[in-house]
């Protein structure tokens, strides 16, 4: 589906992390991400051009439908972007068929709100992060259920699953669970290919080989990873908190977008 058809002018995202941005830093505070970026460039694409962002960090699915969609629809947008449900994932009470049909029940609304649905299936993680292999069957599922809201709905599907670039540990964050810039890049990239725009270099071209860090390297490596964000990340669960409690959405309001001047203040737009 090529999305940047005439009257089709305005872009809303929804969403956890991966759509807020983290951890694609601007120089002067705040994130971009892949959203932003694609916004970048319809803004150039596109006349009359609107944007905004409402993805939070640290969201599950229904905080999604709840918080989130809502608002979106009642901006009129054209194109809805609605990924979510990790967070999910990686907590007990895991509901493969409640969640698959939340998906395609806002995949579904979406649509009749006369806006496109984009929908993305998941990287594999396991391919890179052995220890979270026994998380595959809920990333499946909720691959599965993006794939089926996408066929039904018409949407645009970004299948991020099957591509091996996203093995490649230099595509995200010290975290190892958020994408960094060169990692966004390449969504967005993905993205704006989806939606039937040329792009100017192949997402899903490998990065050049990288030397081995050595045995060592790799313990001293996880070792500083369990410390600055396992540790955290399990007391926050403990304490039954969330990394977006104290966040709100980055771009709450649809608005004309210009490119990121990155060079400068990360408020600034030129264009």
């Amino acid at each position: 589906m090529a999305w940047h058809s005439p009257g089709m002018q305005a872009f809303v995202a929804i969403g956890d992390s991966f759509t807020e941005g983290l951890d694609d830093a601007l120089p002067h505070g705040g994130h971009r991400g892949w959203a932003d970026r694609v916004a970048d460039r319809l803004s150039v694409e596109v006349r009359g051009f609107h944007y905004a962002n409402l993805a939070v960090r640290g969201r599950l699915l229904g905080q999604v439908v709840a918080e989130q969609l809502p608002l979106a629809l009642s901006l009129e947008p054209s194109l809805v972007s609605f990924a979510a449900g990790t967070n999910d994932a990686l907590r007990r009470g895991f509901d493969p068929e409640g969640l698959s049909e939340l998906v395609c029940e806002t995949a579904r609304r979406i649509t009749a709100a006369g806006a496109v649905p984009l929908l993305f299936t998941g990287t594999d993680p396991s391919r890179r992060l052995p220890l979270t292999r026994r998380l595959l069957p809920r990333i499946e599922a909720l691959n599965a259920a993006a794939r089926e809201a996408a066929w039904e709905t018409d949407g645009v599907l970004v299948d991020l699953w099957p591509e091996r670039v996203f093995d490649d540990t230099r595509l995200w964050s010290e975290d190892r669970l958020h994408l960094n810039a060169l990692g966004h890049a390449r969504v967005a990239d993905a993205v704006l290919e989806a939606l039937g725009f040329e792009i100017a270099a192949d997402w899903r071209a490998p990065l050049p080989a990288a030397l081995p860090l050595s045995w060592s390297g790799r313990r001293v490596a996880d070792l500083r990873w369990a410390g600055s964000h396992l540790v955290p990340w399990v007391h926050r669960r403990l304490r039954g908190r969330s990394s977006g409690d104290l966040i709100s959405a980055k771009h709450p309001e649809l608005a004309p977008w210009g490119v990121i001047d990155i060079t400068d203040s990360a408020d600034q737009r030129v264009g």
